[in-house]
């Protein structure tokens, strides 16, 4: 198994000052790895398809209202307090908005997300209780990088699956952001003056290299859990993409016992 780049291998000095332009520098390698994911390779291809996007829309879900949660929680936090813009970012109400267009209104009962899901989900619980300042890696990493790919990859979805209007496309659209080079601007100038000692500086890039990672598992684990459906389907054709959730959990328990061993996050 590959080990991870730790940002303790970074120069600092080298990197520059700015905190954006150090995590850029220090998760390049990992940002390499997450565009080579099959899923994200779908994405390039121009085909993405149906099960593959309900998949990560669950996925996305579960994420982004655990992260959403604790940025809330901790949004007087002297690190967190900067860069929370709830109104501009957030993106759980659009998703569970894409949620009801595919799956209807019991929705909630149809999320299915993979184990890597949950780890991502228990990492950033974790940080919200005991060191929020970590938050400032993720908020980042998810909110940054779908404002910046956002209107490429709704654009790709739309066309791989045929979509009219911005059904089922809300979690691609920013309507509280005018400009979005501008708003990214703002933000990394918040985020570059939170005053952070190196031991939390360190702490943070190294985080942002976590994150990347979790984020690839994630994308692996998709796949992964997508072929068991798939397979799955085959007997179950009215149910596909998901078949009945306890059929699936049971498969997919068993796929992962034996290829999760070596996953090390997310």
């Amino acid at each position: 198994m590959e080990t991870k780049k730790s940002a303790r291998k970074y120069d600092m000095g080298e990197m520059g000052s700015d905190l954006s332009e150090q995590i850029k520098e220090a998760t390049k390698d990992n940002h390499v790895r997450a565009e080579n994911t099959e899923l994200m390779l779908s994405y390039q291809r121009g085909e993405v398809t149906l099960p593959q996007y309900k998949l990560l829309l669950c996925s996305l879900h579960e994420i982004y209202k655990v992260l959403e949660e604790e940025l809330d929680k901790n949004c007087s936090h002297p690190a967190v307090a900067p860069i929370y813009f709830p109104q501009e970012l957030a993106r759980l109400e659009y998703l569970e908005n894409d949620l009801e267009h595919f799956f209807g209104p019991n929705w909630k009962g149809k999320v299915i997300a993979p184990a890597a899901t949950h780890r991502y989900t228990q990492r950033l619980r974790e940080i919200g209780k005991v060191n929020p300042v970590l938050l400032v890696a993720h908020a980042y990493t998810r909110y940054l990088g779908d404002l910046s790919g956002g209107q490429v990859l709704g654009k790709i979805t739309q066309k791989s699956l045929n979509l009219t209007g911005k059904e089922g496309l809300s979690f691609f659209f920013f309507p509280g952001i005018s400009s979005p080079n501008r708003f990214k601007q703002l933000y990394r100038s918040r985020m570059n003056a939170i005053e952070l000692t190196e031991e939390e500086r360190e702490a943070v890039l190294k985080e942002a290299v976590e994150a990347f990672e979790f984020n690839t598992q994630v994308f692996d684990d998709l796949q992964k859990l997508l072929c068991v459906a798939t397979e799955q389907s085959k007997t179950n054709s009215d149910t596909f993409p998901f078949p009945p959730l306890k059929q699936l959990t049971v498969g997919l328990c068993v796929t992962l016992a034996t290829i999760g061993m070596g996953m090390y996050v997310l």
